[in-house]
């Protein structure tokens, strides 16, 4: 079986092609995965090769190729969109017409997914065990859900509030926690919620 690395490489090799009609360059996936060496790369791909989960074409820029046998897997992937339900008063729901691509939402190579520990957001609606999507920025608007590195060591998840005296405040979405105040330069923005899903199985 291959390592996480590898499936992370296989995932991004399915999926671009998918998306594209034709396989990432080496240099494409290590941008997207934060791989620094393309021969870190070339390894996960030679693994995968031996697994018989693709096939490499030797001397062509793109020219990594699914295995026959995981044809399946390059199809895009998508669930039928079958119309609208109401969280509130009834309404009737109508099939629709429509295919939601999932990757969409789900694969950017500025975009990761972190799992929530805890219940600092709860409130909104951010549970325990819940995935968050994040894309990676540098910088956050007021109110925005970020992912704050504090000295460099701990990560939180929290909203963000820029005060007038250059400081920081970190929101939890739960009343029984307080909000942490900060200067500027102990915090970093590694990126913004720009998603969330959760299984109940």
């Amino acid at each position: 079986m291959p390592t996480d690395r590898s499936r992370q490489v296989y995932d991004f090799v399915r999926t671009y092609t998918a998306r594209h009609g034709y396989a990432p360059k080496l240099r494409e996936i290590a941008e997207h995965l934060g791989i620094v060496s393309r021969g870190v790369v070339h390894r996960h791909l030679r693994a995968l090769e031996e697994e018989g989960f693709i096939r490499i074409e030797p001397d062509r820029a793109r020219g990594i190729r699914l295995s026959k046998g995981r044809a399946a897997a390059t199809r895009p992937l998508t669930l039928p969109l079958l119309g609208r339900i109401a969280a509130g008063r009834p309404i009737e729901a109508i099939p629709g017409e429509d295919e939601i691509d999932l990757s969409e939402f789900f694969v950017n190579r500025d975009r990761f997914v972190l799992r929530v520990q805890g219940d600092s957001m709860i409130e909104d609606g951010i549970l325990d065990g819940d995935m968050v999507i994040v894309e990676k920025r540098e910088t956050a608007e007021n109110g925005e859900i970020v992912v704050a590195l504090i000295d460099g060591i701990e990560a939180t998840l929290k909203r963000l509030q820029k005060n007038r005296d250059g400081s920081v405040t970190l929101r939890p979405a739960n009343g029984q926690m307080p909000p942490m105040r900060y200067p500027a330069a102990r915090v970093r923005i590694q990126g913004v919620v720009v998603g969330q899903f959760r299984s109940y199985r």
